[in-house]
C-alpha cells in the first residue's frame, strides 16, 4: 500500500458556542484545515489541523509541502512518515507551523490503519475503554456577563454534565470579583458538579496563589495554566502552595516540554493538545510518560478525536467538550449523562459532512 493523494481543504465554520448560546470568545478557533490521505489501495484516512491568527496560510503551505513529501510512503510505517516529515522540517524547529502539519497527517494515517485493521483507533491503541468521562467547555467563559453565569451553568447540569469548566482572569475586575463569579457558579451547580477553571496563563506566580487560596473552600475539581506554560518552576511554586490540583500542558509543543512539567513537578493532571504534540503518535507517548509519573492525562479541545485517546490510556482522566468542531463531520460523537462514547467505525470512526466543503469551504 502507498499514498498516492494528499487532499487539503480549508473551511471557516461559524462563529458560535452551541452548548448554550453563550457569547463567542476572542480568538475562538473557527479555521480549519481538512486533510485527506489516499492509497492506491482505496482507503482514506482524515485529519484535521489549525493554527488562528494571521499565519494560517503559512500553515497551509506547509501541508502542502509535506503532502508532496510523503506520497509514495507506506502509510501504515507512521513512524517512518513522521520522521520524515521531522528531518524535513528540522530547521524550524519541533514546534509551531511545523508540529501542526504533521499532526494532521499523523492522524491521517492513523485512521488509515485503523481502517486497514477494521478497529476503532481506541481499541488499535489499547482498547482499555468504550466510554469516557467528558467536560462541558467554553460556555462559562470572560465574555460571559455575571449575570448570567448562574443560568448558563445551571444549563450545562440539567444537560446532563456533571463536570464544567469556566473562566477567570476576566478583564477589569479584582480578585474579589473574580472570586464572586466562581462562587456564583458554583451555589448553581452545587457541590457535586465538578468545576474546573481555566486562567489560560494571564496570572504570575504570586496573584495565582493568592487567589487560588482564596476559592479554595469551593472545591475546584482543578486550575488549568495559571501563569506562562514553559515557567516550570513558578508552576511549580502554585501546585505546592494549593491544595487545588494544577492542571496544565495545553499550550506545550512536543514531548520534550511535557518531560519538564513532570521532572519539574509543575502539573498534578497533565493536559495534551494532539495538535501541539504532532498527531496521534507523540500524543501516546507523552501520555505514558505521564503514567510513568503517576500523573492523569486529560485532552485539549478536538473531542471527537481525542475521546480515542482517553480511552485507550489507563491513565486518561477526561476529555475537553468544547464542540468547535462538531460541525466538520457527520455524526459526531457527543456527551450524554457526562460521558462520552467512542465511535464504533473503524479509524476515527469519522466523515466529513457531506456539504462541508460546499457550505464552508473557503477558497
Amino acid at each position: 500500500m502507498k499514498i498516492q493523494q494528499v487532499k487539503i481543504n480549508f473551511v471557516r465554520l461559524p462563529l458560535e458556542e452551541p452548548l448554550v448560546g453563550a457569547p463567542p470568545m476572542p480568538g475562538m478557533l473557527r479555521e480549519f484545515f481538512t486533510v485527506q490521505i489516499l492509497t492506491d489501495d482505496g482507503i482514506e484516512g482524515i485529519g484535521i489541523t489549525t493554527f488562528g491568527g494571521k499565519l494560517i496560510r503559512t500553515l497551509k503551505t506547509a501541508l502542502d509541502e509535506f503532502g508532496e513529501l510523503i506520497k509514495g510512503e507506506d502509510p501504515l510505517r507512521t513512524e517512518q512518515v513522521v520522521a520524515k516529515l521531522r528531518a524535513a522540517s528540522a530547521p524550524c524547529g519541533p514546534g509551531g507551523v511545523a508540529a501542526l502539519a504533521t499532526a494532521a497527517i499523523d492522524i491521517a494515517l492513523w485512521d488509515i490503519r485503523g481502517k486497514v485493521f477494521g478497529v476503532p483507533l481506541a481499541r488499535l491503541l489499547g482498547g482499555l475503554r468504550d466510554r469516557v468521562p467528558a467536560y462541558a467547555s467554553g460556555a462559562l467563559t470572560r465574555t460571559t456577563p455575571t449575570d448570567k453565569l448562574e443560568r448558563a451553568a445551571a444549563a450545562l447540569v440539567e444537560k446532563g454534565y456533571r463536570q464544567i469548566k469556566a473562566q477567570m482572569a476576566v478583564g477589569g475586575l479584582n480578585a474579589a470579583q473574580e472570586v464572586e463569579r466562581i462562587r456564583l457558579i458554583r451555589d448553581a451547580v452545587g457541590p457535586e458538579t465538578n468545576l474546573l477553571v481555566d486562567i489560560n496563563q494571564r496570572w504570575g506566580v504570586h496573584e495565582a496563589i493568592s487567589i487560588g487560596r482564596r476559592i479554595e473552600e469551593l472545591g475546584l475539581g482543578w486550575l488549568e495554566d495559571p501563569t506562562t506554560c514553559d515557567d516550570y518552576q513558578g508552576l511549580a511554586k502554585i501546585a505546592d502552595a494549593l491544595a487545588t490540583p494544577i492542571c496544565a500542558g495545553e499550550y506545550l509543543y512536543g514531548i520534550e516540554p511535557h518531560r519538564q512539567t513532570l521532572t519539574h513537578h509543575s502539573v498534578d493532571i497533565a493536559m495534551i493538545d494532539l495538535l501541539r504534540v504532532g498527531g496521534v503518535t507523540q500524543w501516546m507517548k507523552v501520555a505514558g510518560m505521564i503514567e510513568a509519573f503517576n500523573r492523569p492525562v486529560a485532552s485539549h479541545l478536538l473531542p471527537e478525536i481525542h475521546v480515542h485517546l482517553t480511552a485507550a490510556v489507563p491513565n486518561g482522566l477526561v476529555v475537553e467538550y468544547m464542540p468547535w468542531t462538531w460541525r466538520l463531520f457527520e455524526n459526531p460523537p457527543v456527551p450524554e449523562k457526562g460521558e462520552i462514547a467512542v465511535p464504533t467505525g473503524a479509524g476515527l470512526g469519522l466523515k466529513f459532512a457531506s456539504d462541508l466543503f460546499d457550505k464552508y469551504g473557503v477558497g
